[in-house]
């Protein structure tokens, strides 16, 4: 992720994406740069709106991750609902088959 926060950092700041700035930049963070990442992730970003990725990025909604958590949390309480039934219906059977 440091190579995609340094390719931002330097979008923001107007400086032109170069392998050199990239490198310097994620040096002075403490980070020892690849140069194979930093080229490759150039080479990913040629021809790229960084401007327009972003707004496309903010605009997709969160919502829709929530609603997939959300619907493995009910998934999970409904399980929890059919335990305690199906011990009931065994305890029950266990009495009748005493009596039958």
């Amino acid at each position: 992720m440091e190579y995609v926060y340094t390719a931002l950092l330097l979008h923001k700041a107007g400086k032109k994406l170069a392998a050199k700035a990239m490198e310097d930049v994620l040096t002075a963070a403490g980070v020892t740069p690849d140069k194979g990442r930093v080229k490759a992730l150039l080479a990913a970003l040629e021809g790229v709106d960084i401007d327009e990725a972003l707004k496309s990025a903010a605009a997709m909604p969160v919502a829709a991750v929530a609603t997939s958590s959300g619907g493995a949390a009910a998934a999970a309480e409904e399980k929890k609902k059919e335990e305690p039934e199906e011990k009931e219906e065994e305890f029950t059977a266990g009495l009748g088959s005493l009596f039958g």
